[in-house]
């Protein structure tokens, strides 16, 4: 349940990786809670079908097709966001791919450096550009998705573990560098949750035990709300939330 005071009204988001899962959850309850959204993913057809389900109870909602892995097609992104909302107060950065699943001696250098490209330096280019939007106009929430594994290094997690990795140390680099400015800079983890990305790591495991991407949403809004104007460099756990929620 998310808190009726965390409402977005008035507040535009961008949320990428939203296809599906964690990312159109977030798009979804940013909807319900009054924002505008604007949402991406690599496929045009998934950004479709994504903003139909998601803008079906009604709300404000358009998306465009992305590869993030390129400034480019991040520059591109924005630029259409910013033609069809003005703004942006609220930057999700949730896009990622999982990449091999084997040790690092034998981990495929392709997959290592798409991993990279898109779960690193996706984010450096979009939280980038953005920035220059949110300090323009005084403030602004920007909310990266990490992963447990980010925090506590396991084997056979490979370039996505480094990549979370990064995230959370180029996250902490933003928070001190706008620590003077209204611009907000925090950390989520989603813990376990019912995704599609969950399944193929975890093929053995009983997705009915797991929270589902909705279950895992308010940690988000409050994030995006005015009530986290005084947080940043915040490294949060989703867990915690649904508790607080129930």
């Amino acid at each position: 349940m998310i808190l009726e005071q965390f409402k977005l009204e008035g507040k535009t988001a961008l949320v990428t990786g939203a296809k599906r899962g964690i990312g159109k959850a977030i798009a979804q309850a940013y909807v319900r809670e009054g924002a505008r959204v604007f949402i991406c993913a690599r496929n045009a057809r998934d950004v479709e079908n994504a903003v139909a389900e998601i803008g079906a109870g009604g709300g404000e909602v358009a998306g465009a097709p992305c590869d993030i892995s390129a400034l480019p097609n991040v520059q591109r992104l924005i630029d259409l966001a910013l033609e069809r909302f003005g703004t942006i107060d609220i930057l999700v950065n949730n896009a990622s791919v999982l990449g091999a699943r084997v040790a690092i001696v034998d981990y495929p250098p392709a997959d290592w450096q798409q991993v990279i490209a898109v779960n690193l330096n996706g984010m450096f280019f979009m939280t980038k550009e953005v920035l220059k939007i949110m300090l323009g106009h005084g403030h602004g929430s920007v909310i990266n998705v990490t992963s447990g594994v980010g925090r506590t290094g396991k084997a056979r997690w490979g370039a996505y573990a480094v990549s979370k990795f990064g995230v959370e140390g180029l996250s902490q680099v933003l928070a001190e560098e706008l620590k003077d400015t209204r611009v907000r800079i925090n950390v989520v983890n989603p813990n376990a949750t019912r995704t599609e990305m969950r399944a193929q790591a975890y093929p053995e495991e009983d997705p009915a035990t797991l929270p589902t991407p909705q279950d895992i949403t308010e940690v988000f809004v409050y994030l995006g709300s005015d009530r986290s104007a005084a947080t940043s460099g915040q490294s949060l756990e989703a867990r915690d939330w649904i508790k607080r929620a129930n």
